[in-house]
């Protein structure tokens, strides 16, 4: 076996140790300067992981794909290493790359989130990506869900996105997200701290939303209760120096007493992504090229610039066009799937206009994405 490999076995042995978390994990490597002189250092009350099973879950990891980073790892994303508490080793699957996108947002919610919460939390999903910004969320049903499809939807039906779970990475949660999570898998990553196997619990999703604050430059609500976890979310953002933004609503509906609350506590009101990326290109000093938008007369300025010399972009059909649209892109779907690039070429829409209405049937309830970059009409 590599020494490499070696190493990282060290690393799963040392953190699987009873009584060994992240902060005394590190404490224990920076005193003894690596996991294996900490591991024949162990104090009393760390029993030590056995060797045999951090070699199982190595290589079982292995099989299926999935990457084990250690925090000296150069896939590792870097934000995370400025936690307190940041997880030793992470599980990850699909392209780590992602991993090192400068731009990302953290989109949190209700998981009984309200249609219109979801349609919203999709389309600012959506206009973000195609502004290359990438989503952080945690795959959790309701606004997490419609922010991962939103922004999958975008750049051509292959937006990446980032989905942090609370489970282990090779543990789909929940089972109704099991489609949702492979395409994720495929066209994102998928990552977690929690070794292969591990099941739902309780106090795994905390531990995991600090990681969706961490991975972001800001996190959004969009619909949450005073004691959800999305509140959790935004006090560990702001708590780690990021943006807050939350979507306001009325003061009857408890979904909204969250966000609303935010606000008055000085979090960015937002309505459109527009108003995200103002506030992301104030604060990260990015010089604005160009943003078009072709229904509107004139072009938006000082919204957001992008660290490559690339136009911004976004997409508001007006609803007329929108409603012949999803008409026209309704006939060429089937309960057995058609491939989105055969609805493009056939239907002689625009990628985006395409995008956009599939998006809007999912979030109806009318058709479900399949793997292969493929749609089909679900059946009643």
């Amino acid at each position: 076996m590599k020494t490499a490999d070696e190493e990282i076995i060290d690393w799963l042995q040392l953190i699987n140790s009873d009584n060994v978390g992240p902060v005394t994990f590190h404490k224990l490597l920076a005193k003894y300067k690596s996991a294996k002189e900490a591991l024949g250092n162990l104090p009393s009350k760390c029993k030590r992981f056995p060797r045999e099973l951090a070699v199982k879950e190595f290589d079982l990891c292995r099989s299926k794909g999935i990457r084990i980073l250690t925090s000296n790892d150069s896939f590792y994303p870097k934000p995370l290493k400025n936690l307190e508490d940041a997880p030793p080793v992470l599980y990850a699957l699909g392209n780590t790359e992602i991993l090192h996108h400068p731009l990302s947002l953290s989109v949190v919610g209700a998981r009984n989130a309200s249609i219109n919460g979801r349609k919203l939390a999709s389309r600012i999903a959506y206009d973000l990506t195609e502004n290359e910004i990438v989503i952080v969320s945690g795959m959790a049903r309701g606004i997490d869900s419609a922010a991962h499809k939103g922004a999958m939807y975008a750049l051509g039906q292959k937006g990446p996105t980032i989905a942090v779970l609370g489970t282990g990475v090779d543990v789909p949660y929940p089972a109704e997200n099991t489609a949702l999570y492979h395409q994720i898998a495929e066209q994102g990553v998928i990552i977690s701290e929690f070794p292969l196997g591990t099941e739902p619990q309780a106090n795994n999703f905390p531990r995991r939303n600090r990681l969706v604050a961490g991975l972001s430059l800001g996190t959004l609500v969009v619909e949450a209760t005073l004691h959800s976890g999305s509140l959790i979310t935004a006090r560990l953002a702001l708590e780690q120096g990021k943006d807050i933004f939350a979507i306001p609503g009325s003061p009857n509906d408890a979904r909204s007493q969250g966000p609303n609350k935010l606000i008055k506590d000085g979090a960015v009101l937002v309505e459109t992504s527009e108003d995200i990326l103002h506030i992301l290109s104030m604060n990260n000093h990015r010089q604005i090229k160009s943003y078009t938008n072709k229904y509107k007369e004139t072009p938006e300025q000082n919204l957001f610039s992008k660290a490559i010399d690339k136009p911004l972009k976004t997409d508001n059909i007006p609803v007329t066009e929108n409603i012949a649209a999803t008409k026209s892109v309704r006939e060429y779907l089937s309960t057995s799937g058609t491939y989105v690039d055969e609805i493009i070429r056939n239907s002689g829409l625009d990628s985006a206009t395409v995008s956009m209405e599939l998006l809007e049937l999912e979030m109806n309830g009318i058709i479900e994405r399949q793997v292969g970059n493929k749609v089909a009409l679900i059946k009643k």
